[in-house]
């Protein structure tokens, strides 16, 4: 695989990304079949241990059972990721490798660099200038031989020869032969030579007596074809060199196909995948941090590439590398990995500003700091003091418990807080007067609930990897422990996390947020019966890839629908030479729910040519009904409920609607034939009552 989004039309500078092929066997191994462009097998494995040896990746063993083909399986420790491990490979393994193009050509004998579209533009030029020399060459050479077809046969056919046996001398046969072609100079190409005269006094009496005309004609007519082609090609000199081209391509071409899939590539993070190869612990009363203090608290495993944030008891915050030993500030309140892509973290404080000061309660977050660099939370004030510290990944917002110390004339001694009612800002703000009182401690009474929204995911069909940058297919809205639901072509169905280092299979023909309340509606085709079959099932959540069609080589599934009434039409081919008429079917009417290992309905006895689905027509008009059901109309409502209630007590209305007979039933036309009466006739009829003794509804 290679990606040349970077390649720069071959410029120095520019760049191509190549990868090996890692395809997932199971969740305990990945196999590589192909590797990258200047990589051997060895190399790769070489670069494979280094990287486990630094601790970039966990591995337990690497196997080599490559023969005809590549076949490198790299067994994964306990408990290690695969989607993380196959990106952690591409970042510091040669499963990746960059080349840098520097296109070059000599001119006037100095090398001269310049972009492969330019080179291409040269080469082309120069190709056209050969083209038209070669035409110019060959039309020369057919007006030559049309030339000499036109003095042979009128050589021949006037009897010129015949005048030449009274000649004595060799000058008077070419002034003789000249003579007699004087005529008919105004028919030949060109004008006529003595070399020409002489070419005609070689001409065998054998060939003379053996003249056919009818013959010299045709070849004649087919010379002067073959030069209008000739003027033609010259004249759309362009077309003639793509088919040119194009039949290079054809002629040389086969077996020589580009074997290398050209895709576009993910950009992978390293401190993302990188392995945890590192404990960190700290000293919070003295202040220091690292991996060397194992005699300290432990406080996560992370890998030496992460950066690391820390919250002080004075209120100071700094951002280190993980080292071995580093000084961050005595009383650490907080110590933990940073991400600085991270936007949904949100850090709260409650602070005193100074030694006798207000207190102080801020809710913010933060994106870039610089390292090694302090950064002060409170106002600045020395000997500020901070009560409480958290750090919530989701923006979860807490209830605390705040207790005042003793004071006379202090009648509340203690409240509660609910950072909800506060806004998130960002982490320069001086934050809110939380009490004016000095404060003995806070206590955390109930933890909180999520207060950002959901993450909205895409998926990326090019690179086959979600994204949070509207790349490609809207999947929804994400938070907790949703998942999302991938049907592949080979019939298996997985249930991932939202994770941006999810991977999915190039075969994905379905993915989608999942609902576990909406049924697969799926057509596989069974490789054994050579039939296709319809099924609906529900999913059960489940973390394995589950395959729900025949093990058979040769099966596939050539659609897969959640919708409620997924509609498809059958295109059938030719049976027996009889080709039926496409079918419209709606796949929740042909078969119920079953269950996940039921091979389903057969489809059709027809041979199956193409099958297309269509929209979930029911589906769309529920939408389209949706918001006006929820609109704040209150006559709508009141007409809505009325209608289904069936009220009796109703005052008479006039109402439009319309009447839709049902499905599979004839409509008949029909006349209502009004009978005619009279006005007194009409006045002594009574007007006909409800059950309820009101007027019935007027109908339009």
């Amino acid at each position: 695989m290679a990606d040349f989004s970077d390649y720069n039309d071959g410029k120095r500078g520019g760049r191509i990304r190549v990868r090996a092929k890692i395809s997932q066997l199971d969740k305990k191994t990945l196999v590589i079949n192909e590797i990258p462009f200047g990589t051997t097998t060895t190399s790769l494995i070489e670069s494979i241990i280094a990287a486990n040896d630094k601790g970039k990746i966990k591995i337990k063993k690497v196997e080599d059972n490559t023969s005809e083909n590549v076949e490198i399986q790299i067994q994964l420790s306990v408990g290690v990721s695969p989607d993380v491990t196959m990106d952690a490979l591409y970042a510091f393994t040669d499963c990746e490798v960059s080349i840098s193009p520097n296109a070059c050509i000599i001119e006037d004998e100095k090398p001269k660099f310049i972009g492969v579209s330019e080179i291409l533009k040269i080469s082309t030029d120069r190709t056209l200038s050969i083209l038209k020399a070669e035409l110019e060459f060959q039309k020369a050479e057919i007006l030559e031989q049309l030339h000499f077809s036109s003095l042979e046969k009128i050589f021949i056919e006037k009897k010129i020869y015949r005048d030449i046996e009274n000649a004595e001398t060799w000058e008077a046969v070419i002034e003789t032969i000249d003579k007699g072609l004087k005529p008919y100079k105004k028919l030949f190409v060109r004008d006529v030579t003595r070399e020409d005269i002489l070419r005609l006094t070689e001409i065998k009496i054998k060939r003379i007596s053996k003249f056919d005309k009818k013959k010299a004609d045709e070849e004649m007519k087919e010379l002067e074809k073959k030069i209008a082609e000739t003027k033609h090609y010259l004249a759309n000199l362009t077309e003639f060199a793509i088919n040119y081209f194009k039949n290079l391509k054809e002629k040389y071409g086969k077996g020589k196909e580009r074997k290398t899939e050209i895709k576009p590539f993910d950009t992978i993070v390293a401190t993302r995948v990188a392995a945890n190869n590192v404990k960190l612990y700290v000293n919070r009363e003295e202040g220091f941090a690292g991996s060397s203090m194992r005699s300290d608290e432990f406080v996560c495993n992370c890998s030496d590439m992460d950066d690391i944030i820390v919250f002080a008891g004075d209120g100071k915050m700094r951002m280190i590398k993980v080292t071995d030993k580093a000084f961050v500030g005595k009383d650490v309140l907080y110590i933990g990995v940073f991400n600085k892509e991270d936007d949904r973290t949100v850090y709260h404080m409650i602070y005193r500003d100074g030694l006798r000061g207000n207190v102080y309660v801020k809710r913010f977050g933060i994106k870039g700091l610089i390292r090694d660099k302090e950064y002060d939370l409170t106002r600045g004030t020395e000997e500020s003091k901070v009560h409480y510290m958290s750090v919530n990944p989701n923006g979860e917002a807490e209830v605390v418990t705040v207790i005042h110390k003793e004071k006379k004339h202090l009648k509340k001694l203690e409240f509660e807080f609910n950072f909800g009612e506060l806004d998130i800002k960002g982490r320069d703000s001086v934050g809110n007067i939380l009490t004016r009182h000095p404060v003995k401690k806070v206590v955390q009474e109930e933890k909180g609930k999520a207060t950002l929204a959901a993450i909205k995911i895409w998926y990326d069909d090019t690179v086959h990897r979600i994204n949070r940058d509207e790349h490609g297919k809207y999947l929804g809205e994400f938070s907790g422990d949703d998942k999302i639901l991938t049907i592949t072509k080979k019939g298996y169905f997985e249930l991932h996390t939202f994770d941006l280092t999810e991977h999915f299979d190039e075969g994905t023909i379905l993915i989608e947020k999942f609902n576990p309340e909406k049924p697969i509606s799926a057509i596989h085709y069974d490789a054994e019966d050579k039939l296709y079959y319809v099924k609906r099932f529900m999913i059960e959540p489940t973390s394995r890839k589950t395959l729900f069609i025949s093990e058979s080589d040769g099966s596939y599934v050539e659609m897969a629908s959640t919708a409620a009434n997924p509609e498809v039409e059958i295109v059938f081919g030719k049976t027996d030479g009889v080709s039926p008429r496409n079918k419209k079917m709606n796949l929740a009417e042909f078969i119920d729910v079953k269950g996940r290992g039921a091979k389903g309905n057969k489809l059709s006895d027809y041979k199956v040519k193409d099958i297309m689905l269509m929209e979930d027509v029911q589906g769309e008009m529920a939408d389209k009904e949706q918001p006006e059901e929820e609109s704040g109309n209150p006559e709508a409502k009141a007409d809505k409920a009325d209608i289904v209630k069936g009220k009796k007590d109703s005052p008479p209305r006039e109402v439009e609607f319309e009447i839709v007979m049902p499905k599979k039933e004839s409509v008949k036309e029909f006349e209502v034939k009004k009978s005619k009466k009279s006005k007194v006739e009409k006045a002594k009829t009574p007007k006909k009552k409800g059950k309820a003794g009101k007027n019935q509804m007027k109908l339009f």
